[in-house]
């Protein structure tokens, strides 16, 4: 249950296998919070003390104040910063004359980048930020289906500074800020498996659970045949909520056009390292969020989270908790990789990136081979074919992080949509 949620508790640490938040913006995630009685359970991120570092050449260089991603809204913090060029800082001034200009046709995040803000900007910003959501690379995502926001104020403003700008300034005079306006990240407490475990208490005694394989599909006079090992599983109503290419095979019998395109949806593979420390043994305590390490300078590590700076209750007194990502579209062999070997190389670069030299008390790894969705350039429009098929197969829904948005609210909100048209279909 859960999926990728995982999480475990080491020593009075809280570490999480997979996602250790959500964005608190998107409402579907507190909204089940709220539903299952854990509202009183939620934190928010420590952004008093969000900085995030970025790798380049050798240092670590803070992201400047005031970018949106990778969009500036300030200027003296852009001046001043090293993790950019002048000629970037140059081309991000003139960006502000851009003109709105209208393009339909879907292209990746990186040419999108390039064209506002120059190259620069996708290796040392669009690049290590998205390898933290996507794990993918900004050369093959489609810009339609990852920064629509983005793509929307090109079409209205022509820059994106601008445009942000502008929104900023519509929502205040909205009165849409708040003097405290809530934090980036959001989570539990005792983190994000407490929401799998109270989904888990609330069906139990009204769900049949089978924690087992399924090896096809079948489908005949509107009623679907659910293989299950020897067994099969009869029903009128059928939500596939696993990865894409696993839907694409047991789906196969039902649509074979379906299942195709349920098979051009791409994924990364992704491993969390944990590794927990005596904070006596750092010289000085960690600064910051974490960093990021761009493509251009990583070898094993993208991206390191100093836990207990993230995140209240988390980690106890005395303890520092790194959290590492690794893997990723670049580098899906480190899934295969012995975990002393994940271990020495983590370390290793720990201590050349950031000055750790201590010794973990403890580690834990976790990996998830083809688990993050990559939404390639055409996206899109493959989706909206897949919508299509689907009106023609009555009873059968997806839900994940494959169609529309790869985060934990996004797949609580494709969830709850399947739930709730099955609901209104069972009472027509």
């Amino acid at each position: 249950m859960g999926g990728v949620i995982q999480t475990d508790r080491v020593e009075g640490c809280t570490l999480e296998a997979g996602p250790d938040s959500f964005l608190s913006i998107k409402p579907a995630a507190l909204d089940l919070i709220r539903d299952l009685g854990l509202s009183d359970q939620v934190i928010g991120s420590n952004d008093h003390l969000r900085v995030t570092f970025v790798r380049r050449h050798g240092k670590l260089v803070p992201l400047p104040d005031g970018l949106m991603m990778m969009v500036p809204t300030k200027i003296m913090p852009l001046v001043s910063s090293d993790l950019i060029g002048w000629r970037t800082k140059l081309r991000m001034g003139f960006e502000l004359l851009r003109r709105p200009k209208s393009k339909s046709d879907d292209q990746s995040v990186s040419d999108f980048i390039t064209s506002h803000y120059g190259r620069e900007a996708v290796d040392y910003l669009a690049e290590p930020l998205l390898s933290g959501i996507y794990g993918g690379d900004p050369g093959a995502l489609s810009v339609n289906s990852v920064l629509p926001r983005f793509v929307e104020m090109a079409k209205q403003y022509g820059s994106l500074t601008r445009g942000v700008l502008a929104e900023r300034e519509k929502a205040r005079k909205n009165g849409a800020r708040s003097a405290t306006p809530p934090p980036l990240f959001s989570t539990l407490k005792g983190g994000l498996g407490q929401m799998v475990d109270a989904v888990s208490a609330a069906i139990r005694g009204k769900t049949q659970v089978w924690q087992t394989r399924v090896q096809r599909v079948e489908r005949k006079d509107n009623v679907f045949r659910v293989k299950m090992n020897k067994d099969w599983v009869t029903t009128d109503k059928l939500v596939v909520a696993c990865e894409a290419h696993s839907a694409a095979a047991i789906l196969a019998g039902v649509d074979p056009r379906l299942s195709e395109l349920l098979g051009t949806v791409d994924y990364s593979s992704a491993m969390t390292v944990a590794l927990a420390f005596q904070a006596a043994d750092f010289e000085t305590p960690p600064v910051g969020f974490g960093f990021l390490v761009p493509k251009k300078e990583r070898r094993r590590v993208m991206a390191c989270t100093w836990v207990g700076t993230k995140f209240s209750y988390r980690v106890p007194e005395g303890k520092i908790v790194a959290r590492c990502s690794l893997g990723g579209a670049s580098d899906a062999a480190a899934l295969e990789e012995s975990d002393d070997a994940i271990i020495a190389a983590v370390l290793g670069e720990l201590d050349e990136i950031a000055g750790v030299k201590a010794k973990p008390r403890f580690t834990r790894i976790a990996r998830w081979p083809k688990s993050m969705a990559q939404y390639t350039v055409g996206h899109a429009a493959r989706m909206a074919e897949l919508q299509e098929r689907l009106k023609a197969i009555p009873g059968l829904y997806l839900a994940g992080n494959a169609y529309s948005g790869i985060g934990v609210p996004d797949c609580i909100r494709m969830g709850r949509s399947a739930a709730e048209a099955i609901l209104k279909s069972s009472k027509a």
